[in-house]
């Protein structure tokens, strides 16, 4: 496993990932309408849950992006009892389907003491909200991450803790390598390195980033189940893939060129390099130039911080 803390010189680099937005969107309804997240995200919201002892705030309030996909609902719980949670969807029939999953009968007295977990849309959420921002497995669902990081950034209070996972580009690396072979277009998009995740929080406001990986190996019997097992994931969202369906014998041909490289057990195995990241958010600060702009909720912030005006860089 490595790790590495960044520093503070931000890269535009990777603002906007190469992928098409219809089929990205495609894929999303699909795996929202899923009746169970998949199994690879439920593995690393373990993981990434081992993690919570860093992070010494008790949070009263928590936001789980993404918190279907991100199958973390019962490990945030566990951790943080008296908190409360908010789920944040962008499907609306999932936050629909959260709503009444959660929901407390009449005659309960957590009716009364208010929902412990609550769906709701990003844009729902108050600026400074959340002390804690959880984000499984969702970054790598989006085009831009940056965009999505300043989200982030404007849903947590002052000293709030960011903690997220997403693939990285070591992914997957044989199955792009049997699609090179086959002279085929790519199987998948291009994910973001981790470097370039610590420069993008850096750039929206964090403070302090520190990115690690690892990399969890799966294995399989069959083609047809290691198949099955991707299309859980999502979908090849990439600019360059096959422009059209793929036939019977197309897919005939990859589960044997799939088989071909099964190791000596019989089984065939695919890499997925998980990142992990972890900022806070510090309070705003802002350069003194001849032409200052400043958001006005982080006007509000700091003067509730006691600052009479806008610190010397």
């Amino acid at each position: 496993m490595a790790a590495s803390a960044l520093g503070a010189t931000p890269s535009t680099r990777h603002l906007q990932r190469p992928l098409d937005p219809g089929a990205l969107a495609r894929v999303q309804r699909r795996l929202q309408a899923a009746n169970t997240p998949p199994w690879l995200h439920g593995e690393v919201a373990r993981r990434m849950a081992e993690r919570l002892p860093i992070v010494k705030l008790q949070p009263a309030v928590v936001a789980d992006w993404g918190a279907f996909l991100g199958a973390s609902q019962a490990l945030l719980t566990q951790a943080y009892p008296q908190a409360q949670t908010l789920a944040v969807e962008a499907d609306p029939q999932r936050r629909a389907a959260t709503a009444a999953m959660v929901a407390h009968p009449w005659w309960s007295p957590q009716r009364w003491r208010g929902a412990a977990v609550r769906a709701l849309c990003a844009d729902e959420l108050q600026p400074g909200q959340a002390q804690l921002l959880w984000a499984n497995m969702a970054l790598h669902g989006v085009a831009d991450p940056l965009a999505l990081m300043r989200q982030w950034h404007r849903a947590l209070a002052v000293d709030g803790f960011l903690m997220f996972s997403t693939l990285g580009p070591g992914t997957l690396t044989a199955l792009q390598a049997l699609y090179r072979d086959e002279g085929w277009p790519p199987p998948f998009a291009p994910f973001v390195d981790m470097h370039d995740l610590g420069d993008m929080l850096v750039e929206a406001g964090f403070a302090d980033p520190v990115m690690d990986q690892e990399t969890i190996t799966l294995t399989w019997a069959t083609p047809a189940a290691l198949l099955a097992e991707l299309r859980t994931l999502g979908g090849n969202v990439a600019l360059q893939r096959f422009a059209g369906l793929r036939t019977p014998r197309w897919q005939a041909r990859l589960e044997a060129a799939l088989a071909a490289a099964a190791g000596a057990d019989g089984r065939l195995q695919l890499g997925f390099e998980v990142v992990y990241g972890h900022a806070f958010r510090p309070l705003p600060r802002a350069r003194v130039a001849a032409h200052t702009e400043l958001a006005l909720d982080d006007l509000r912030t700091m003067a509730r911080a006691g600052r009479k005006s806008p610190p010397q860089p």
